[in-house]
């Protein structure tokens, strides 16, 4: 019955969301990113981007402006901040 509640834990904890985008802005310890998701219109089928905004925790202050990030969710930091980041894929100006 133990190892049950145990598998379910670590189950749970993978269902988080991971998510890219770019940093739109750069704070002490938070930087804002932006994540685009493209969608189709049900009826017209045309398709579209919704833009999205992030506050997401920066400890070490690694990411600048215009780099392409991943970001993971975790609990909540402050009264925004619930995603932390995880890497930064790609700095800007990087082929």
């Amino acid at each position: 019955m133990n190892n049950v509640n145990l598998l379910k834990k670590s189950q749970t904890r993978n269902l988080r969301k991971s998510l890219q985008g770019k940093v739109i802005r750069v704070g002490d310890k938070t930087i804002m990113v932006a994540v685009e998701t493209a969608y189709k219109h049900k009826i017209y089928a045309k398709r579209f981007r919704k833009t999205k905004k992030f506050a997401t925790y920066d400890k070490n202050g690694l990411a600048k402006v215009g780099d392409f990030v991943k970001i993971t969710e975790c609990r909540p930091i402050s009264k925004t901040k619930h995603f932390r980041l995880v890497e930064v894929l790609q700095k800007k100006g990087e082929i």
